[in-house]
């Protein structure tokens, strides 16, 4: 992709998240990162391929962590999938595709069955032997998809080593769906008009730009096949935040089982809320 349009569309991140009320300190770092690549004396993948994600950040205006991982993914995919996500065209099952290896019914199959919406979860996914307990997925396949992700992601795997080392505590991630759901039920956020089950075309999802600290968080609703499938959509909420040198998500939800039920927790981190008794799995649902 040449730096032309990898400007352009660091410039529509800009317009969008501007429109959407994000933070102006944010707006003017994608504002300020279109300019410095549009000016960059040699194409962008170049010093990507020549010194990586430390290569990236150092390209003047590039200071964020995530304008850093959002100019790896445009390098190497040709896509972005937080600006589908600010335009409402976010398509988990398109994105999963794009993978060699998985077509578009294996795809929808991750996605129904297994919750899985980013490249991340796919990864976790094959890591964790979800994917091995699915019909149709042997070692050679896994092993082929495994290495794409390892590509397309951008990462050197260390023996032993994280990449994760800031993640928010669930007392943040509850904090931030309640300031979401509490401004979306007061008709508070812009909305967007999201391209998955929205036949009518109509600007219904609200979206919250925020931030806790220098970490910046992004709320929407869960437009999924799932939340419709179970009546949920207005219940689940999707945060995606900076986390280690990758964009990350949670869901939050309400309980419905167990000494958790009736409360917001949020989705995976239930055991550590009951082991530790955690006074994030105690707000209230709105």
């Amino acid at each position: 992709m040449h730096n032309i349009e990898i400007g352009r569309r660091l410039e529509e991140v800009a317009d969008l998240l501007e429109a959407q009320r994000a933070n102006p300190f944010r707006v003017q770092a994608y504002r300020r990162a279109a300019e410095s690549v549009r000016r960059l004396p040699r194409p962008l993948a170049e010093v990507w391929r020549d010194r990586g994600d430390q290569g990236l950040r150092a390209v003047s205006g590039v200071g964020e962590r995530r304008l850093g991982t959002a100019l790896r993914t445009l390098i190497t995919t040709g896509r972005l999938p937080m600006l589908d996500r600010l335009r409402g065209q976010t398509d988990p099952v398109a994105l999963l595709e794009s993978v060699p290896g998985i077509g578009h019914v294996f795809a929808e199959r991750l996605h129904d069955e297994l919750g899985i919406n980013s490249l991340e979860d796919l990864e976790a996914a094959a890591h964790d032997n979800r994917l091995s307990d699915l019909a149709g997925i042997g070692k050679k396949k896994l092993a082929s998809i495994v290495d794409s992700l390892a590509m397309r992601l951008g990462r050197v795997r260390r023996e032993g080593h994280t990449h994760h080392t800031d993640e928010p505590s669930g007392e943040e991630l509850l904090d931030v769906d309640q300031e979401y759901r509490e401004k979306a039920n007061a008709d508070q956020l812009p909305k967007i008009t999201p391209r998955r089950f929205n036949p009518s075309g109509e600007a219904w999802l609200p979206v919250l730009h925020t931030h806790r600290g220098e970490r910046n968080y992004t709320a929407l609703y869960s437009n999924t096949a799932r939340a419709h499938e179970f009546g949920r959509i207005r219940d689940w909420v999707v945060l995606y935040y900076d986390g280690g040198l990758d964009e990350r998500q949670v869901t939050v939800i309400t309980s419905q089982r167990g000494s958790l039920s009736g409360k917001r927790i949020v989705r995976g981190r239930e055991r550590e809320c009951e082991q530790r008794r955690c006074p994030f799995g105690t707000r209230r649902r709105i």
